[in-house]
């Protein structure tokens, strides 16, 4: 069974504002089989696919979670817009991944502060800031360290400390981060009201950021697939 399916039918939905039985009936089955779509219980055939590609206005692609693009185009490098113009027609040696990846991250980084601009919480964009500095400067110090010749006064926290310690600074700062958006207050500082969250969809995120939306999408897209659990067998009857 393709595990993308049942969640994207069910944000397709959820992103046009109607319900199960408006939609069964526009897709010409039942609200149980449809319900039953959603959840993974059961699988469509291909006409139902197309069927509720048509319907969507996405590609069969996108509804299986081939691709982050409702028009079921694959991002290359060079069609990926760039974020700095100061790094426009820089080209890396060797492999094209790091230019790819260099891009949607950039890009979805972008996306993200101009949603943090828009809510105007000093807290939460310093959380966020730092949280982004701390995976950063993780990375960069294990490159770093990779050869032993380069000087190691560069840093003033220990080799022995960093690793646990940058570790269990993100955590903290993730659990802050969450306390905020959640509405709570940290250590005197103002937590995001509910009224002022951000309201987001795929189509808004296109519609708002539509040079950056599609690095983000395919960068969430991304890293689901490294998240994504194992598939869990069934149990063998004796």
């Amino acid at each position: 069974m393709n595990v993308a399916f049942p969640r994207i039918l069910t944000l397709l939905r959820k992103e046009r504002g109607i319900s199960q039985k408006q939609a069964a009936a526009a897709l010409e089955v039942s609200q149980a089989l449809l319900s039953h779509y959603e959840k993974g219980i059961r699988e469509c055939g291909l006409d139902f696919v197309i069927r509720a590609a048509n319907y969507y206005q996405v590609s069969c692609d996108y509804l299986l979670g081939r691709t982050a693009d409702k028009s079921g185009a694959i991002l290359k490098a060079e069609d990926i817009p760039e974020d700095d113009p100061n790094l426009k027609d820089y080209k890396y040696r060797g492999s094209v991944l790091p230019v790819l990846n260099k891009k949607l991250t950039l890009n979805s980084v972008s996306v993200v502060y101009e949603l943090l601009q828009k809510l105007n919480n000093k807290a939460l964009t310093t959380e966020v800031s730092a949280f982004f500095s701390l995976s950063i400067y993780a990375v960069f110090r294990k490159l770093y360290a990779a050869n032993p010749k380069n000087p190691r006064d560069l840093f003033s926290v220990p080799d022995f400390f960093f690793p646990s310690s940058v570790m269990a600074e993100m955590i903290h700062t993730d659990a802050v981060i969450g306390a905020l958006t959640e509405g709570k207050a940290v250590a005197g500082e103002p937590g995001l009201p509910e009224e002022a969250a951000p309201a987001l969809s795929t189509d808004k995120l296109a519609a708002e950021y539509p040079m950056f939306a599609s690095s983000l999408l395919n960068l969430l897209r991304n890293a689901e697939g490294r998240l994504s659990p194992p598939p869990v067998s069934k149990p063998v009857k004796k």
